[in-house]
């Protein structure tokens, strides 16, 4: 269960990624449902001013000290330097020993392989900064193609963005799925992107000058029931087949038959989550024509059968 949080900073680090955290993290959502968590800014000198690498400066409210009892500690990115400060370093080595999750997002894995953590763990970062990290901690196991990595006690989250990526990840691993598709909505950012999936993909850009094709979508999740050939979506959407289908993979990173079998999995795994419908069920609900068709997706890309997935996640 995740109910503390705690944010570890030092110098030249990134606001960008540090508001991530505080955005997922460290907002009350609890009017929204979404569980209570105490989130804590800890630097080595409470009340002595950080500088970040855009020049504005933070003052945290607590010591290093206050990393005790946290569930997770998370680190976002900084500078990267030759040295990192020696009481952070045992500071997080500690929390790690005494049960803590850690969390790095971008080039925060740097400060995790500099406390001895990453040697023969599933890690990434930055692409940018990968052969260097891998030169730094030739122990690591190192996948720089990937969006974020869960080695279990230890989240990595690659470059800026998808460090969203990693933190929602966790909240729905810790909290659930409806807490994290709630934070998503509120940030209004995808509710769930594979950790498999690339950090950057090579796209032309599309000559569509339309609208998004928000509208499209929140219409396919209304009818998820039913099946969506591109043609009838490009006829939704008045664009040529052609164009709809690059303007889709531009927007979403993905075909409309492969955005559309993620989203009946999500929903299964909601409907697995909360409620006591059989598999029969929630397989047409989500508009797959069969259980084994449903088994065969869910498998595929949450890693288990629905059936061991709801024994484990269901709401009791």
């Amino acid at each position: 269960m995740l109910t503390t949080v705690a944010a570890i900073l030092i110098d030249d680090f990134a606001p960008f990624e540090f508001g991530v955290l505080c955005e997922v993290f460290g907002t009350d959502r609890t009017d929204e449902g979404v569980p209570p968590v105490e989130f804590r800014v800890v630097g080595e000198d409470p009340g002595k001013p950080l500088r970040t690498n855009v020049g504005v400066r933070v003052l945290p409210d607590h010591g290093l000290d206050a990393l005790e009892g946290a569930d997770l500690v998370a680190v976002p990115a900084c500078t990267i330097r030759d040295e990192y400060p020696e009481p952070v370093l045992a500071a997080v080595r500690a929390a790690h020993a005494r049960g803590a999750t850690l969390l790095s997002v971008c080039n925060g894995a740097f400060i995790l392989g500099a406390a001895g953590l990453l040697d023969g763990r599933r890690c990434t970062t930055h692409w940018r900064h990968a052969a260097e990290f891998a030169a730094r901690h030739p122990e690591a196991v190192l996948d720089p193609d990937v969006l974020f990595v869960d080695d279990g006690d230890i989240v990595t989250g690659a470059g800026t963005a998808s460090g969203i990526d990693a933190c929602l990840h966790l909240v729905r691993r810790e909290l659930g799925s409806a807490a994290a598709t709630t934070i998503a909505r509120r940030m209004v950012v995808p509710p769930q992107r594979d950790g498999g999936q690339r950090q950057y993909v090579d796209l032309p850009v599309p000559d569509c000058r339309a609208e998004s094709l928000e509208p499209i979508l929140t219409w396919m999740l209304e009818h998820l029931t039913e099946e969506h050939p591109v043609s009838a979506l490009a006829r939704r959407a008045t664009m040529s087949e052609r164009t709809f289908a690059r303007r889709f993979v531009a927007e979403t990173g993905t075909t409309p038959h492969r955005w559309l079998t993620t989203q009946r999995v999500l929903h299964a795994r909601r409907l697995l989550e909360t409620t006591a419908l059989t598999l029969d069920e929630v397989a047409h609900r989500c508009g797959f024509t069969s259980t084994a068709l449903m088994r065969h997706h869910f498998q595929k890309q949450i890693g288990v059968a629905p059936h061991d997935y709801r024994r484990t996640f269901a709401t009791r």
